[in-house]
């Protein structure tokens, strides 16, 4: 057996068993001890999960032994620390990444990417505007391109923070969008779908997902909406006689889509498609992201634990009988 083959994976730990296994070392951070030793804060991870690790002995030398980032073999003891497993490290060594199978180390979707790509194609062959039809044309034909959407997560943490995660997000928003259109009156559909289809679409540059999701030095030096931007930029200009407005009210959608500029969007909302495609951004990440936290749930459990970015608890409907 090769030493980083995978067999423990953070969703079959249990408290008092022995660890001997790779993972990905999320975070670390030096603290001290109330005698003043000090002690080191981990974060470990694989494709099932995280969990919260400490090494009290050694711990400059564990320091300085591997980065955020890096594959590390450990050796360590499961425990509850707060009512949470936690491992007690008492070796921790950086393996190299060719010596690693990411799929063991990458969550991934639970769908088909095949059959979301041609749902969401399929549902995209129905927009009449010819010039948008066009600009969905230069996508599909980009078979690089598509590649990545097809593969990339729709974030690091959040929600759809998984491989395929971006074509799932982008297909449950074309879809929520094209029910919204029909409700209201005077939308224009087709800009809507191709809003919810390329709104995140810098993602595919902006994270890293080879072997661990996390942020390119483009996507943190850019932001997934410049590079969104770009993108929808070069594909328009290979379409002869595009309408210009037609391009700016498509790259607005793309701008202002997260809603609000703390958040990260240069403009607000400011037409009746762009604010539609921030809330159908907004229900569909953040059911996705309720979901998720739901699921990580030990079975029984009535409320979740704190979600700290939402900043509350959820109610998890139990049957009854």
């Amino acid at each position: 057996m090769n030493m980083t083959d995978k067999q423990r994976f953070v969703n079959q730990i249990k408290a008092g068993e022995n660890v001997a296994d790779t993972f990905v070392l999320v975070e670390k951070n030096m603290a001290r001890k109330r005698d003043g030793n000090a002690f080191l804060n981990l974060t470990l991870a694989d494709r099932t999960g995280r969990i919260r690790g400490v090494v009290w002995d050694g711990a400059d030398r564990a320091a300085t032994g591997a980065a955020a980032g890096d594959f590390v073999r450990i050796e360590a003891m499961a425990g509850e620390y707060r009512g949470a497993l936690q491992l007690v490290v008492r070796s921790m060594a950086a393996v190299p990444k060719a010596s690693i199978s990411p799929d063991d180390f990458l969550p991934a979707t639970s769908r088909d990417t095949a059959q979301m790509l041609a749902r969401l194609r399929t549902l995209m062959d129905s927009i009449a505007s010819p010039p948008l039809k066009a600009l969905m044309a230069a996508f599909w034909q980009d078979e690089d391109l598509i590649g990545r959407f097809q593969r990339a997560p729709a974030a690091k943490m959040m929600h759809h923070a998984y491989i395929g995660g971006l074509l799932e997000h982008s297909l449950s928003m074309a879809l929520l969008a094209d029910k919204m259109a029909a409700h209201y009156g005077g939308v224009d559909r087709d800009l809507l779908l191709v809003g919810a289809v390329l709104h995140d679409i810098g993602k595919v540059h902006e994270l890293d997902y080879t072997h661990r999701i996390d942020y390119t030095d483009e996507g943190r030096l850019l932001s997934h909406i410049v590079i969104g931007v770009q993108i929808v930029e070069e594909k328009i200009l290979t379409i002869e006689a595009f309408p210009q407005d037609l391009a700016v009210l498509i790259k607005h959608m793309i701008i202002s889509h997260h809603g609000a500029r703390e958040f990260g969007s240069p403009e607000l909302p400011k037409t009746v498609e762009a604010v539609l495609l921030n809330y159908v951004d907004e229900i569909d990440s953040r059911v996705n992201a309720i979901r998720e936290h739901m699921a990580a749930e030990a079975p029984g459990e009535a409320w979740t634990s704190y979600h700290r970015l939402l900043e509350r608890q959820f109610y998890m409907k139990r049957d009854e009988g």
